[in-house]
């Protein structure tokens, strides 16, 4: 158990290394190399137990490695726990990725005709009208401008969290900040029990049921959906909290954004609860591998394998510009731009590297990242275990990100 939050980095990396099946292309090797040898850089800063990435360059895995290990290797397991290496089939929790891949289930229900983004939620959900709530549309909601972007009132009951009867009521009570549609302020857990009920309302099925037999199926995923089956808890590689805790008045913000400080949320983020349960704003399950074949499902516009889930024109108007570039509490307070649900990249700042204004997807707690880049013929995958509070070596996650977006040049 280390004393200091980080994780004990093995002499041998190669030894923790899985490299999965990776194919040529036109990219130069030297630039795969390079890339991953800085992600290999930032996981010697000990802040995560395990480190998958994955990239596709115009349709071609060209990179598929993991790094670390799933089990036996957090900051709080003794010396003597069984260490168990990650692989590129690890699966892990990805967090607000989710909302990448939400956002695309919204956007294929819209193109269908189940509900149009400027219907109003109480149109789908009829106590949702308090306190001013009538005004808000779904397009409020998926532009994170609902006006509830923290949950104010009792605790709700987390073993009721799959409950929807209990969850519209909760939501129904909830009493905005501000007028729907005023401002934009990430709604990091209010998003996804709002999505969930629209689309349950509108499309008489559960979303999980809908991303499995609409996308995931149809493709070929073993993971990619809301939680697990019961049977599949085990499989799930756990998270951490790493480092040193959030400095005040960040740590505030943190719990108001999240609903609780790192060391609480992340130990129910591992429990058979949580990772059962039908969360589209947080509990996505995947591998990078995965990930990276969801982003390019959307960097081809909608269409993989011959399944197309949405047109292109639906996506190209999912990921227009919203909201200009300005500081976000789902990036750290960094300037993000956003689009219909989803992340947009920038020249300068982004989620996605510097110099990638055609990027689009979502990140996930914490330095996680499902992202499309167009422009590069790139769909990318990166998942990470440790959730690091803040530390010295914190850059070495941009500069990953920057390496990509260096080594893969716009076309």
């Amino acid at each position: 158990m280390t004393a200091n939050g980080m994780v004990q980095i093995p002499a041998d990396l190669d030894a923790i290394t899985t490299v999965g099946e990776e194919e040529p292309s036109d990219l130069d090797p030297g630039a795969v190399e390079r890339i991953w040898q800085t992600a290999r850089h930032w996981y010697e800063a000990g802040m995560h137990p395990a480190i998958q990435l994955c990239l596709r360059h115009k349709g071609r895995v060209v990179l598929n490695r993991a790094i670390g290990h799933g089990w036996g290797n957090g900051p709080s397991d003794p010396p003597d726990t069984e260490k168990i290496p990650v692989t590129t089939e690890t699966p892990f929790c990805a967090y607000s990725a989710a909302k990448a891949i939400t956002s695309t289930v919204v956007h294929m229900l819209v193109e269908r005709g189940y509900f149009s983004l400027d219907d109003r939620v109480c149109d789908y959900l009829p106590g949702y009208t308090s306190h001013g709530k009538h005004r808000t549309t779904i397009r409020h909601v998926m532009t994170h401008s609902a006006g509830i972007p923290i949950h104010r009132g009792p605790r709700p009951d987390l073993n009721r969290m799959d409950d929807s009867e209990y969850t519209v009521a909760q939501l129904s009570e909830l009493k905005p900040l501000y007028r729907p549609g005023l401002v934009h302020v990430y709604h990091g857990l209010t998003w996804g029990p709002l999505i969930r009920e629209i689309v349950g309302a509108a499309a008489g099925r559960n979303i999980r049921d809908i991303l499995a037999t609409e996308i995931l199926e149809p493709l070929g995923f073993r993971w990619t959906n809301y939680g697990v089956a019961p049977e599949d808890v085990a499989k799930v590689a756990p998270s951490h909290a790493t480092g040193k805790p959030l400095p005040e008045p960040g740590a505030t913000v943190f719990r108001w954004a999240v609903g609780g400080s790192l060391d609480k949320i992340i130990p129910f983020s591992n429990s058979p609860r949580y990772l059962t349960s039908v969360l589209p704003s947080s509990n996505t399950v995947s591998t990078a591998f995965e990930l990276s074949r969801f982003a390019e499902l959307l960097r081809r516009g909608g269409e993989l394998d011959g399944v197309r889930v949405m047109r292109p024109e639906t996506l190209r108007a999912a990921t227009a510009e919203c909201r200009r570039l300005r500081p976000d509490v789902a990036v750290g307070l960094a300037p993000l731009r956003w689009g219909t649900g989803y992340m947009l990249g920038s020249k300068r700042f982004g989620p996605f590297g510097r110099n990638a204004p055609a990027a689009f997807g979502h990140t996930g707690l914490t330095n996680i990242a499902v992202w499309a880049d167009p422009q590069r013929g790139l769909a990318a995958g990166l998942i990470s275990s440790g959730k690091p509070g803040p530390h010295r070596e914190a850059k070495r996650y941009g500069a990953l990100l920057d390496r990509i977006t260096t080594e893969i040049p716009r076309r």
